[in-house]
């Protein structure tokens, strides 16, 4: 049985996944709307992704007999300056869940929940690979400063990438 304390915790990271899925979905279409379609592509990917991290908290808290309680996201921002700059808040978004899931292992070590401390480990694997994908984009980008060729390029690199099915299995989403 999940206690309380972690059951509102894992609660709150539902919230915090589906708000990073809401915030690669806004970045998506603001990408859209600026006609990069490839870098809208790699933001779809990863609210998706987001979309999985969110999924298997909310199985993880049935699992174990606990209640899910959806709470309120906020509405994202809607435009970026430039794609440097939404690829910089979407580390600094990253960097923001990593310190949620340091902030759930620290809890699960303080109830000596076991269970959520071995499917916690997975998440903090995870949150490696995602702020190293995007600061890759980051430096990317950087490099490319104000090439509209450069940015072309970078622009049909990310489009590259494919989201799997929405699960929450140990494979990648």
């Amino acid at each position: 049985m999940i206690g309380p304390r972690m059951q509102q915790a894992m609660n709150e990271q539902i919230m915090h996944e589906t708000a990073s899925a809401y915030l690669y979905f806004a970045m998506a279409a603001d990408f859209h709307a600026k006609g990069l379609d490839g870098m809208a592509q790699w933001m779809k990917a990863q609210a998706q992704e987001e979309l999985g991290h969110a999924l298997r908290f909310f199985d993880h808290i049935h699992e174990r007999g606990g209640e899910v309680e959806l709470l309120a996201i906020e509405k994202p921002q809607k435009a970026w300056d430039a794609p440097l700059a939404a690829f910089h808040a979407a580390f600094a978004h990253e960097q923001f869940i990593t310190g949620k899931i340091d902030e759930l292992v620290k809890i699960a070590r303080e109830e000596n929940d076991n269970a959520a401390e071995i499917m916690l480990q997975w998440f903090v694997s995870e949150q490696v690979e995602e702020e190293d994908s995007v600061s890759k984009v980051v430096t990317m980008l950087e490099m490319i400063g104000g090439s509209g060729h450069g940015l072309l390029m970078a622009d049909r690199e990310l489009g590259q990438r494919v989201a799997g099915p929405l699960s929450t299995g140990e494979e990648e989403v």
